[in-house]
Formats: structure tokens, C-alpha cells, sequence
């Protein structure tokens, strides 16, 4: 049994881990990764990098290897391949599953300022702070760019590239971050409001908790629309138990 896992995160990563722990001895697993990162965490199993060339490229990929099946463990704000993922699957008839961790909801204390986009959410900034804590990315950075009024400190894996804010720090670090040093990141560089896009999961939750803490109002960009009538799981877990169920279909095709 072949199963294409479309990664990149965390729980891609965990996922690919827990199969190669599986005694599964037919299984083969191939770890996909978009190449956006100079250096990613390399997964256990087989790992592919680069595109496929849109949704056709993808279901010509899916035949070519024989895939059983498609886990879609993407970033949930990467939603061009989702898209491709649920129509490539459709055309294969390969099953599809996406491991999507849950997104964040706000607590009491939290000053939450929702944006539909990363340009939406630099118009509300001049209102809300003058030193900001951007976590969105490396990408994107344009949408800041006409804000020379304001101070930025970005913190993305690799170095952004322009355009980007005029005023404008670098922080290249790589999660998962804790909750002291989100709160010592806070108080060293006087942020008075953070940027985060809603990716959900704990390894970037810290810098919300340590903003609720200082009293910093946080700007939140929704994620955008995921594709329907696609099985979800929000664990690594729970995909490994979709394997091994998938698993033993191909095993026993006339089962049941």
C-alpha cells in the first residue's frame, strides 16, 4: 500500500514518524514538500520536493505511483494545494484525507482583531500599535510595506525579500517557541501589537498567551476556505488509525 502525504508541518512530520513505527511491512509512505524552506525537518520514508504541477500534475503523480491513498497535511493557509488535493483525488478515485489541526479560539483577556487578509489586517494596525510582532511568514510582507510609519519585528524561518516594511527587524527562528520567551520577546522590543495568521496547534500558541498576559491586542487573519466533502482529522493519531484501516482494505479487498 502507497500513501502520498502532502507535508510541510508539524503534524505532517509526527504523522510520518508514527507510520514508520506501524508493522505494517507493506507500507510505503512518500512525504511531499513544497520546497518554500531552504532547510525543512526531513520526515522518515520517502521524500519528494517541488510542485506538481496543478491538479492534473498531481493526479498524473497518483497513477504513476500507484498511491492508495492521499493524506492532505498541509499548512491549513496553503489552500491552493487542497484545492488541487480534493480534485486530483476525485478524478483518481484515490481516497483523500486531510489532518487539519483545529484553529485558535480566543479567551478571556484576549483583544482578538479579526482580518479577512493579510492586507486587511495591516489597515487595522495604524489604529491599534506602532511596534509590531509579525508572525505571518516570510511571504506576504507586501501588504506592510506601505506602513513606514510603523516598526516591525518579523520572525519567519528564512530571510523575507522585499517588498517588506522600511522599518523592519529580523528574527529568524523556528518553532515550536515558549511561553517565556514569547513574553521576554514582548517585553525587549515594547511590542504593542502582534500579527498572527490563525494556524492553530501549540507549537506558535505561546505568543497569544503572552500578549493576553502584557494586555497586546493581537490581529487574527482567518484562514480561507478549505475544500468540502473531504474526511477530516485533527490528529496525527487519528490519520495512523485511517492508515491502518486503509491498510486493511488493500490487504483484503473482498472483505466485507
Amino acid at each position: 500500500m502507497h500513501v502520498l502525504i502532502l507535508g510541510g508541518t508539524t503534524e505532517a512530520r509526527r504523522l510520518a514518524e508514527l507510520l514508520a513505527a506501524e508493522p505494517l511491512p507493506s507500507l510505503r509512505v512518500t512525504n511531499s514538500l513544497a520546497g518554500r524552506v531552504a532547510a525543512p525537518r526531513t520526515p522518515p520514508g520517502e521524500v519528494r520536493v517541488g510542485g506538481f504541477g496543478g491538479a492534473d500534475g498531481l493526479a498524473a503523480w497518483l497513477r504513476g505511483h500507484g498511491v492508495d491513498l492521499l493524506i492532505d497535511a498541509t499548512h491549513p493557509f496553503a489552500g491552493t494545494i487542497s484545492f488541487n488535493a480534493a480534485r486530483a483525488a476525485a478524478a483518481t478515485r484515490v481516497p483523500l484525507l486531510a489532518l487539519r489541526r483545529p484553529g485558535w479560539l480566543p479567551v478571556e483577556g484576549d483583544s482578538w482583531h479579526e482580518a479577512g487578509s493579510l492586507t486587511e489586517a495591516a489597515g487595522l494596525l495604524p489604529a491599534l500599535g506602532r511596534r509590531v510582532f509579525l508572525t505571518t511568514g516570510r511571504t506576504g510582507l507586501a501588504a506592510f510595506a506601505p506602513l513606514d510609519d510603523l516598526w516591525f519585528l518579523v520572525r519567519s524561518v528564512d530571510a523575507p525579500e522585499a517588498p517588506h516594511p522600511p522599518r523592519m527587524e529580523v528574527l529568524l527562528d523556528r518553532g515550536p517557541f515558549t511561553l517565556d520567551g514569547e513574553r521576554e520577546l514582548l517585553r525587549r522590543h515594547r511590542i504593542d501589537v502582534v500579527v498572527t495568521k490563525d494556524s492553530g496547534g501549540a507549537a506558535t500558541a505561546p505568543k497569544l498567551t503572552a500578549a493576553r498576559e502584557a494586555g497586546v491586542p493581537v490581529v487574527v487573519v482567518r484562514r480561507p476556505p478549505a475544500p468540502g466533502g473531504v474526511s477530516v482529522v485533527a490528529e496525527p493519531r487519528q490519520a495512523v488509525q485511517r492508515v491502518r484501516e486503509a491498510y486493511a482494505r488493500c490487504a483484503h479487498p473482498d472483505a466485507g
